[in-house]
């Protein structure tokens, strides 16, 4: 079945092939880039690259090479928010229903403290809040607590304003899934995911009997990892009261999860490392179910 294949930057995929150990394997690495279109020249020079900036220290030359990170460099952008999918999943479950209630957040920062000012927006957005007005958010998930501990660290907890309400209301907007509709990009978020649906389909049939080399297993890891984190980094999980009838996350997540743990389930190649990249455990990880869950 022919499919379309996310963009991975090289960068990236260096990242994601970094062992517990610390270690990155240069023949695994330029293999696992040819399959996803990448040149050889393309590896060099980002290794290249990754090496001058004292992010990682190269022993040995070209395919017989190992890559040694420096720091924590373990899968980059690809390194699942555990918390943030368990949540998802137990929206999926019917475990946390909305309460009605909206989170709204305003803060004012001098220009003298941009960085401050562009810092707590970015920590909204992650959090899943959006832009009402100026310098007003909104959030249908109690964020409250990290959004202080954020503004705490930064030394701007002064500037920030907290609110609750059960009454928001947009012009004459008040009914709350037309509000959501109005306040976030729910078509951008849903084909989102409908793409998410679509590769892990794909990824579940290129599995299903088919005797796959180590470098294709890892192949496939590192393309869901991309497609699972592009879904769902900007989704900001509106309890399912606020989303439109047959909303895709739920079913994008349930592949996605499904499609995982079939790749984890595989054998091992021969003569492969003894343990995979640090990304299959931090998926393992995010994608377990939690005991009152039960199976999605």
């Amino acid at each position: 079945m022919s499919r379309s294949r996310p963009e991975i930057p090289t960068r990236l995929l260096v990242h994601a092939l970094v062992r517990a150990d610390g270690t990155v394997d240069a023949g695994e690495l330029y293999s696992v880039a040819g399959l996803l279109g990448m040149t050889d020249q393309q590896v060099r020079l980002c290794v290249k690259r990754l090496v001058a900036e004292e992010r990682f220290r190269q022993d040995g030359r070209g395919r017989r090479a190992v890559l040694r990170a420096v720091s924590d460099a373990t899968s980059g952008a690809l390194a699942p928010d555990a918390d943030h999918i368990r949540h998802a999943y137990r929206q999926d479950d019917g475990l946390a229903p909305w309460d009605g209630t909206w989170h709204l957040f305003a803060f004012a920062v001098p220009e003298a403290r941009r960085t401050v000012r562009d810092a707590l927006r970015e920590t909204l957005l992650h959090l899943g809040a959006a832009p009402v007005q100026g310098g007003l958010y909104v959030a249908a998930n109690p964020i409250a607590g990290l959004v202080e501990a954020r503004a705490r660290s930064l030394d701007a907890l002064d500037s920030v304003t907290f609110l609750t309400s059960t009454d928001l209301r947009l012009g004459d907007l008040t009914e709350p899934a037309r509000l959501a509709a109005r306040i976030w990009p729910l078509d951008a978020i849903a084909a989102r995911h409908e793409r998410l649906a679509a590769f892990a389909e794909a990824c579940a049939g290129s599995i299903d009997g088919a005797t796959l080399s180590g470098a294709e297993r890892l192949t496939l890891a590192v393309e869901l990892a991309a497609e699972f984190s592009d879904a769902m980094t900007p989704d900001p999980l509106l309890p399912p009261e606020l989303l439109p009838p047959h909303w895709p996350g739920c079913r994008a997540r349930r592949l996605a999860r499904a499609c995982w743990a079939a790749l984890s389930a595989l054998p091992p190649e021969p003569g492969a490392p003894a343990s995979p990249p640090r990304l299959f455990q931090l998926y393992d990880d995010a994608f377990a179910v939690p005991e009152e869950t039960g199976p999605a």
